[in-house]
């Protein structure tokens, strides 16, 4: 959204959260808005968060060696995208069959180690997307789940100079008319990265934006029950009832994972 508010003062610089170390939005409109100015200031680092199920996919596919592509459309250009990079194309979860790699975590963890030389095309319209975006306004740009949001926030905490900032997107769904769904899982993920920085960043006051705060409060409710609160939210229900309760079990596998994907040349890498 562009403008001026009500009060004369323009509509983006109040939405920037740039008085904050941390921040955090949501979908494609606030990764745009929160990278407009920032990338002018300092080294920016983004973090998507697509909890069911694109980042938790992406953490899977790294802890099995692999490169992870990020696509932003499901259509015929995505198989040529990925016949030009040897890699597996993960197909919909719809048109998936027996032993097919798919936007599903359980899939991918069934392809052995290294997999293809080329690695996995994960076509996504929210988080390939979102990263796409972010990648294009300069930001260094990382995913994070459940299931590696600390090991996430811990690399970070070694990087976050006077003049850096943390973007953390929560991609959320979307409704059928296109306009964004926040998903709660995504906001519980985002708080999981959320709090493992607030353990390195200490009590100083005005380092997480309000949102960020909001984010890991949120996670702090919920952290000792996740399987049965990703199982209740609408997001997991509607897998549950798609016969996909092992992904819902993936998703919640707490800080199981040491992965830390960067995009790195159009993929995503094990960060060093």
């Amino acid at each position: 959204m562009r403008g001026r508010a009500a009060y004369g003062v323009p509509v983006h610089d109040v939405h920037s959260q740039d008085r904050h170390l941390v921040r955090l939005e949501w979908g494609p409109v606030g990764a745009r808005e929160l990278t407009a100015h920032a990338t002018s200031r300092g080294p920016v680092y983004a973090v998507v968060v697509d909890v069911l199920s694109f980042t938790t996919c992406v953490s899977v596919g790294i802890d099995r060696g692999m490169r992870v592509h990020p696509f932003a459309w499901e259509d015929r250009s995505a198989e040529a995208f990925a016949a030009e990079r040897g890699a597996l194309l993960a197909k919909p979860r719809r048109d998936a069959g027996p032993g097919d790699v798919s936007l599903s975590p359980a899939s991918i963890r069934s392809v052995a180690p290294g997999g293809r030389t080329g690695g996995i095309v994960l076509p996504s319209p929210n988080g390939s997307a979102i990263s796409a975006l972010l990648r294009d306004a300069g930001a260094t740009v990382l995913t994070a789940s459940l299931r590696n949001a600390r090991a996430v926030g811990n690399w970070l905490s070694g990087r976050l100079g006077d003049r850096a900032a943390v973007i953390i997107i929560a991609a959320g769904e979307k409704w059928p008319d296109g306009t964004l769904r926040p998903a709660v899982e995504d906001l519980w993920g985002a708080g999981a990265v959320v709090d493992a920085l607030a353990g390195w960043l200490g009590d100083r006051p005005g380092t997480l934006s309000p949102e960020a705060a909001l984010a890991q409060q949120a996670y702090q409710l919920v952290v000792g029950r996740l399987d049965l609160e990703l199982a209740a939210c609408s997001s997991g229900r509607e897998l549950l009832a798609a016969g996909y309760a092992i992904d819902l079990a993936i998703a919640a596998e707490l800080h199981d994972s040491d992965a830390v994907p960067l995009l790195r040349d159009g993929a995503f890498v094990q960060a060093r």
